[in-house]
């Protein structure tokens, strides 16, 4: 029996997280949301996880009814992700593990994302699409590692979708990509978009430009609503990122797809994603906004896997690492 202490800053959330042998007992999580048309950047929101991180921390020992002493582990992001707010919350699992005496673990964000889906939605071996702010793979376990079949080639899809938003200066609060899919669901004309799908890679950077460069006289013109352009880049990008994950599927032979991510939340991702996996007979997976966002508890999850099968992280490589790559990480915890 293994409860794991999860600490999560890789962007502009920051969560901590409880786990008791796959148990979530707490969970709580604070967003750093900036006015409308402006992005979160490194400093302020590793100011901003400074400020909250240990509010945070009670809440997360309180609403689990365990004190420092019941910890097993201390888990943590080491990437990848934004440097600054990633070292503000590594610096304090560092000082918890050391003021409580605990072994720590690195953990990867998108491995903390992978085993969270799969234990929310009790997936066994899905082909898993990973899409967020920050990252967009297409990936399958294979050989003790979690394969990259496929990612994008420039930015995020999530990205993608928050900058649009500031284009049209949509609020942040909750997130920019929610306030797409919201005023998409009110679109009716499609506006045709640039298809950049190259063999398992995608690409958003062209398509973003071209919407970018036009939105505005568009909507001055009244040819298109914004929320016209919000359904048009949703179905546009939507559709190549199913297109992919199930040539993923086709080359594993895999009847499971798993949505996670913060884009994964998106209704009208998982509408399409279900359209292709029942056509195929395949099952689809996704969790709701508890778990698909960034989340402390993932992190545990992961990095009590890694600590019951590998042990704990050397303290000298208890660092952060902006580009950590999915299959760099040996999956110690999976024989299958």
């Amino acid at each position: 029996m293994v409860i794991a202490i999860g600490f999560e800053g890789s962007a502009n959330k920051l969560g901590i997280g409880i786990v008791k042998d796959g148990e979530v007992l707490s969970n709580p999580r604070r967003t750093y949301i900036t006015p409308p048309g402006e992005g979160f950047l490194p400093r302020e929101t590793a100011q901003h996880h400074r400020a909250k991180v240990f509010e945070v921390l009670e809440e997360a020992l309180k609403d689990a009814g365990v004190k420092p002493e019941d910890i097993d582990v201390v888990c943590y992001t080491k990437g990848p992700g934004m440097g600054a707010p990633l070292v503000s919350v590594a610096v304090v699992a560092r000082t918890v593990a050391q003021v409580w005496n605990k072994p720590i673990v690195g953990v990867n964000h998108c491995i903390g994302h992978i085993e969270m889906g799969r234990l929310i939605t009790k997936s066994n071996n899905p082909t898993v699409l990973y899409v967020s702010g920050g990252n967009t793979q297409v990936i399958a376990y294979a050989r003790r590692r979690y394969r990259i079949f496929g990612e994008t080639i420039d930015i995020a899809v999530g990205n993608c979708l928050d900058r649009f938003a500031r284009v049209i200066q949509l609020s942040n609060d909750p997130s920019p990509g929610y306030n797409i899919e919201q005023l998409a669901k009110k679109g009716k004309k499609y506006l045709p978009l640039p298809y950049v799908v190259k063999g398992m890679d995608v690409s958003f950077s062209g398509i973003l430009s071209f919407i970018e460069e036009r939105a505005p006289k568009l909507v001055e013109s009244g040819e298109y609503t914004p929320e016209d352009l919000c359904f048009s880049l949703q179905e546009t990008v939507f559709a190549m990122l199913v297109e992919t994950t199930e040539r993923a599927m086709a080359h594993t032979g895999s009847q499971e797809v798993l949505l996670v991510g913060g884009v994964g939340c998106n209704l009208r991702l998982q509408e399409m994603m279900g359209v292709m996996c029942d056509e195929r007979g395949a099952k689809l997976y996704a969790t709701d906004e508890r778990f698909c966002i960034d989340n402390g508890a993932m992190i545990a999850v992961a990095g009590a896997l890694l600590y019951t099968t590998a042990g704990p992280t050397q303290w000298d490589q208890t660092t952060i690492t902006q580009r950590f790559r999915t299959d760099e990480v040996e999956v110690t915890w999976r024989d299958d």
